[in-house]
């Protein structure tokens, strides 16, 4: 049988007339331009990072210079008859972070300077804001058209200062400054649309362009960034054939198998399932499932958050919240809510329409794994090499139904580790359970509620229902002996997997597992 040849994967492709030009695979999304560009003149997006923006700032870019050749057989073609050519200025951010006040002003003065010479335009303004303004107002004069302003990445260098109190607002001030001519210069744009990751509210895109069209988390621009399981499963058919034969499994596998992985991704609701692009290409490319998203960069800032705002790894799991708590702005936030869930670390599960109350949770397993893992130092300090190892052998040793092995990897490892001063709580070693049964990629729950009390931790694998109960200075029996006198197992008898009882007794003075008991 003759081997079907496969696009290339346009991995860490964010240009479109590259994608086009060199015959790369290219999910169509320019139905959502030609709607966006009839919807209104000032449009701004949120996604996670990775996640496309670039990508769709550069389509609109070719589209709006006229590049008919480019949308050859895409969904724009069969719409759009006159095709205008626009002056376009298109500004990132990306490149303006770690920066200091001075270093980002000549910053914003170098991508104003490489946009003026693109137009034949000079200025020896040291403001940026001045020199905004005049490249809008010089660009309408020498072309005679409105002008297309795309700004991609608009937050990029305040993101890893969110947690810092001065030198956040400096910086959000210069921003400001910069964004303020866009409202004075509307008789000269035809468009205007940025992307970011978050909202800050006091930059003067929200607060004095009030016409501004925030689509973030508008149904029918659901699947504008990312790629939707409907996507993948006809554009991407080919490359799930692929990548099955590879791993030597079935196809239905692969899909299930790539959806637990980087699927799960909500930014309303209702919504389709949205793949996580970055990583779905891929894993295309090189047929393995790693965590590509999480591992090409955990931002400092939420670390950082996350000590500030004291968040537990339990936190995460099915938050209950409303949508003005979660998508409010970043810099007046009363909790990390709004940054996990803009960055892209939990998204939408469910929606209440009665309450208005949304579910948010772990988008999916790459993610919940790079968290924990990120987390880990926080409960074995300074060891972490180490602890994953263990923690690997940990997961053997249960898939091989071994939990006396698997406990005892983990007792010897805890006697060597360093721990945080709270180390003799019941809550540290609940989340330190927590964080290794996420790290083994299985669901996992903190403080289930039955009709007699409440399961300190349940884990489900595809063999197993595990139901936990820690005691701390008293004994695995007594552990055991309060999951029967309780009786949590009944609460999960139609689950479907055998249950098994587990009582864990942790020692306060020598800081490991006392003894443990399992049952089922």
């Amino acid at each position: 049988m003759e081997t079907k040849r496969l696009k290339r994967l346009p991995v860490g492709i964010q240009t479109f007339s590259n994608i086009i030009e060199d015959d790369m695979l290219y999910i169509d999304k320019t139905e959502y331009i030609w709607n966006m560009i009839h919807l209104s003149k000032y449009i701004f997006l949120s996604r996670p990072r990775w996640f496309g923006k670039s990508l769709l700032v550069s389509t609109l870019q070719a589209y709006f210079e006229g590049r008919k050749d480019l949308f050859k057989g895409l969904f724009i073609e069969t719409v759009e008859k006159n095709w205008t050519e626009y002056p376009v200025l298109r500004f990132s951010m990306a490149s303006g972070k770690h920066m200091e006040k001075d270093q980002l002003e000549r910053y914003l003065l170098y991508i104003l300077e490489e946009n003026e010479r693109r137009f034949g335009i000079t200025s020896d303004s040291k403001d940026p804001n001045v020199r905004l303004k005049n490249l809008i107002a010089s660009a309408y004069e020498k072309t005679g058209k409105k002008v297309v302003v795309l700004i991609d990445e608009y937050d990029a260098p305040l993101l890893d200062v969110v947690h810092e109190e001065q030198n956040l607002p400096v910086l959000r001030n210069v921003m400001r400054n910069f964004y303020s001519p866009l409202k004075d210069c509307d008789p000269y744009l035809q468009f205007v649309f940025l992307t970011g990751i978050t909202k800050f509210s006091q930059l003067s895109i929200f607060s004095e362009l009030n016409n501004l069209k925030n689509i973030s988390m508008r149904p029918d621009y659901a699947g504008v960034c990312g790629i939707t399981k409907e996507e993948m499963i006809t554009a991407m058919s080919d490359y799930i054939d692929d990548f099955a034969e590879a791993q030597e499994i079935t196809r239905e596998e692969a899909i299930e198998g790539l959806k637990l992985q980087y699927d799960g991704y909500h930014f309303t609701w209702p919504s389709p399932d949205v793949f996580n692009p970055f990583s779905l290409l891929n894993a295309f490319q090189d047929h393995d499932y790693t965590n590509y998203w999480f591992g090409s960069g955990t931002p400092t800032y939420l670390i950082e958050m996350l000590r500030k705002f004291h968040v537990v790894p339990s936190d995460m799991n099915k938050m209950q919240t409303l949508a003005s708590d979660f998508d409010a702005p970043t810099e007046n936030m009363a909790s990390i809510t709004p940054l996990l869930y803009q960055s892209g670390y939990v998204t939408i599960k469910d929606f209440n329409r009665a309450t208005r109350l949304y579910t948010l949770d772990i988008p999916n397993t790459e993610i919940r794994v790079g968290l924990m893992d990120s987390l880990l130092p926080n409960y074995v300090s300074m060891r972490k090499e180490a602890g994953n190892t263990t923690i690997a052998k940990m997961y053997l040793a249960l898939l091989n139904d071994n939990l006396d092995e698997m406990f005892s990897l983990l007792q010897t490892y805890l006697l060597t580790v360093p721990y945080c001063d709270n180390a003799n709580s019941e809550g540290h070693y609940q989340q330190l359970l927590y964080v290794i049964f996420s790290l083994f990629g299985r669901y996992v729950e903190v403080e289930v509620h039955t009709p007699t009390g409440r399961v300190d931790i349940v884990m489900k694998t595809d063999k197993a229902l595990y139901l936990f109960e820690l005691k701390l200075n008293m004994s695995a029996q007594a552990a055991m002996k309060q999951i029967d006198l309780k009786n949590y197992a009944s609460k999960f008898a139609l689950s479907g997997l055998p249950i098994v009882k587990v009582g864990i007794n942790f020692d306060p003075e020598r800081r490991t597992i006392g003894d443990w008991k399992v049952e089922g």
